[in-house]
């Protein structure tokens, strides 16, 4: 089954701030690693399933699954949910491995206003 991908309103400002972050646009290494990384989360349209439920998805009671990306202290956490019968990906946020987890306020806030 081939899903759809979207982004929240915040998960799109939050790619952005990533590729501002490590400098893609004057950078040509930066930029093929970001290259890499929306490569990455487009080929969550093709087997979303593969990715464990994230640390978040007990305590706000929601199959939140988390997409890693990066290496060593460079990792990123893409959080998605999956809809089957709309066959959508609705990517929440992300989020660098060191930044804290998703609060309930913050799911609430980006689901209520996803675009």
């Amino acid at each position: 089954m081939e899903y759809r991908v979207e982004f929240s309103k915040e998960a799109f400002a939050d790619l952005n701030r990533c590729y501002i972050a490590i400098n893609a646009f004057e950078d040509i290494q930066a930029a093929r690693w970001f290259d890499r990384f929306e490569n990455t989360i487009a080929s969550l349209s093709r087997l979303p399933e593969r990715c464990k439920l994230a640390v978040e998805a007990n305590s706000l009671r929601h199959p939140i699954r988390q997409l890693l990306f990066g290496r060593n202290a460079d990792v990123y956490r893409v959080l998605f949910e999956i809809n089957k019968k709309t066959s959508l990906v609705q990517i929440i946020t992300i989020r660098h491995g060191a930044m804290k987890r998703l609060s309930k306020a913050e799911y609430d806030s980006i689901v209520k206003n996803p675009n």
